[in-house]
C-alpha cells in the first residue's frame, strides 16, 4: 500500500492533490488541521493535512473495503480529541474483528460440523456427486442466513428500529448471492446504511441579492441558542459570511442576553422581535445580510396555540428565502422524538439537528429518524464550547458504530 501526506490551504485542495498524484482510486485515510506555532500563528493561517493511500494491486474477489476515515459526510471531530480518537479506534478495531466474531458464533452454534460421525461419513460416500454439491450449497446458504441474523441482532442492539433493521437485511439478501460470505454481507450493510443516511443538509451562504433566513425550532432546553451561536461563528469565521441574528425567544430573558453576548463577540447585529409580524416589517433592514439566523422560543409540541405562533413566524418569509431546522435532544426517548417531528412536519419541511451527543449514544436514533421522517440530517453538537463542539452528521461513522461492538448471545 502506498501512503502519502498532502498539505494545502483547504481540505478540498489537499484531496485534489492526493487524487492527482495517486489517481481516482486513492482513499483518504485521515485529515487534520495544522496550525502555525509560536508568533507565526498571528500572521499565518492554518493548513490542512490529508493522508491518502493507494493499494498496490486490485483485489480479485468481490470485497468492499470499509474505509478507516474519510473527510466527507461525517461529523467534525469534537474538541475533546483524546476520547473521540480513542472511540474511533475502538470502533475500527471492533469492526475489523466482527467477521471473526460472527464465524466464532457460527462454530459454537454447531452450524459447522467438522467432526462428522462414522455413520455420516459412510452415508456421504454412498451419495452421488450431485447430491454432495446440493448439500454443500445448502450448507453455504444456511451459513449466510445465520450471518444475516447475527448482523440483524447487532443493529437492534445498537437501537436501530427492528423494522428498519429487517428491511436492511431483506434488501441485501436480494442483492447478494445465497451463499454470500460474511465480509460481503458486512460491506453491503455498511454501504446500505450510508445510502440511507444521505448527505448532510448544511447552511451554505449563497451569493444572491436576497437574504437567506434560517429558523431554528424545538422544545425548551434542547440547546437552540447555543447551537445558533456555534453555527453563526462557523459562518462568520470559516465562510466570511455577513450574518445577522434575530431572536423571538422573549419568554426567557437569559436567552436574549446569551445571544446578545455572542452577537457582541462576533460583531454582528441582534434584533429582538415580540410578535411574528415584526420579522416581516424589518426585512428591509436585513436585506444587506447574507444569512439571518432566527432563534424561536422553546415550545411544547403538545400546545397547538404555541405551534401556530411558530407557523405564523415562519410564514413571514417566502419559502424560497428560508431554511428550517428542527433541533432535537439526542437523549430524548425515540417515541417522543417521532411525535415531536411529526407535529412540526405539519408546519413546514425541515432538516434535523441533534444536540447533546456527549450525553448519550445515538447512532441508531439518528438512522431511525432519518428513515421514519424522510427529513435530511444536518448538524450534531456536543458540549457547550463555542464554536468547537459542532459538526456535520457523518454517515460513515454512524455505519461503523452500528456494526461495531460485541455480538451478544441470546
Amino acid at each position: 500500500m502506498i501512503i502519502k501526506k498532502y498539505l494545502a490551504k483547504s481540505e478540498q485542495e489537499a484531496i485534489e492533490m492526493a487524487r492527482e498524484d495517486l489517481g481516482s482510486n486513492a482513499v483518504v485515510m485521515n485529515i487534520k488541521k495544522v496550525r502555525p506555532k509560536g508568533m507565526a500563528k498571528i500572521f499565518m493561517r492554518g493548513k490542512v493535512e490529508v493522508t491518502a493511500a493507494l493499494e498496490d494491486s486490485e483485489a480479485g474477489h468481490i470485497d468492499v473495503e470499509i474505509p478507516k476515515e474519510t473527510p466527507t459526510e461525517i461529523a467534525a471531530q469534537p474538541k475533546h480529541q483524546e476520547s473521540l480518537k480513542e472511540d474511533e479506534q475502538n470502533i475500527q478495531d471492533k469492526l475489523m474483528t466482527l467477521q471473526l466474531l460472527l464465524e466464532k458464533q457460527m462454530k459454537e452454534s454447531g452450524q459447522e460440523n467438522k467432526n462428522p460421525t462414522k455413520q455420516n461419513v459412510s452415508s456421504e460416500v454412498q451419495e452421488t456427486e450431485e447430491q454432495d454439491k446440493e448439500r454443500e450449497e445448502q450448507r453455504a446458504e444456511d451459513k449466510t442466513a445465520a450471518y444475516q441474523k447475527l448482523v440483524y441482532k447487532q443493529l437492534v442492539q445498537n437501537e436501530v428500529d427492528s423494522e428498519i433493521a429487517e428491511s436492511i437485511i431483506q434488501e441485501i439478501s436480494r442483492s447478494l448471492p445465497s451463499d454470500a460470505a460474511v465480509d460481503q454481507i458486512l460491506a453491503s450493510v455498511y454501504q446500505k446504511i450510508i445510502l440511507m443516511m444521505g448527505q448532510p443538509y448544511l447552511i451554505e451562504p449563497e451569493q444572491k441579492k436576497r437574504t437567506q433566513y434560517v429558523f431554528f425550532l424545538g422544545s425548551t432546553g434542547v440547546g437552540k441558542t447555543t447551537t445558533i451561536a456555534k453555527i453563526a461563528s462557523k459562518l462568520k469565521l470559516d465562510k466570511n459570511a455577513n450574518i445577522a441574528l434575530v431572536t423571538a425567544d422573549t419568554y426567557r430573558i437569559a436567552a436574549v442576553e446569551q445571544l446578545k453576548t455572542y452577537a457582541n463577540i462576533l460583531s454582528v447585529p441582534l434584533k429582538v422581535i415580540y410578535t411574528p409580524d415584526e420579522l416581516g416589517k424589518m426585512s428591509d433592514d436585513l436585506e444587506e445580510y447574507d444569512v439571518c439566523l432566527v432563534d424561536t422560543a422553546g415550545r411544547s409540541h403538545k400546545n397547538k396555540d404555541q405551534i401556530e405562533d411558530i407557523r405564523e413566524l415562519i410564514e413571514q418569509v417566502p419559502i424560497g428565502d428560508r431554511q428550517v431546522y428542527l433541533v432535537l435532544n439526542a437523549g430524548t426517548k425515540y417515541r417522543d422524538l417521532l411525535e415531536i417531528a411529526s407535529i412540526y412536519a405539519r408546519l413546514t419541511d425541515f432538516a434535523i439537528i441533534f444536540t447533546k451527543l456527549d450525553e448519550t449514544s445515538s447512532s441508531g436514533i439518528m438512522l431511525n429518524l432519518k428513515v421514519k421522517t424522510k427529513c435530511p440530517l444536518s448538524y450534531i453538537t456536543w458540549g457547550q464550547n463555542v464554536p468547537d463542539d459542532i459538526g456535520k452528521v457523518d454517515a460513515q461513522r454512524v455505519a461503523k458504530e452500528l456494526l461495531s461492538g460485541n455480538m451478544k448471545n441470546e
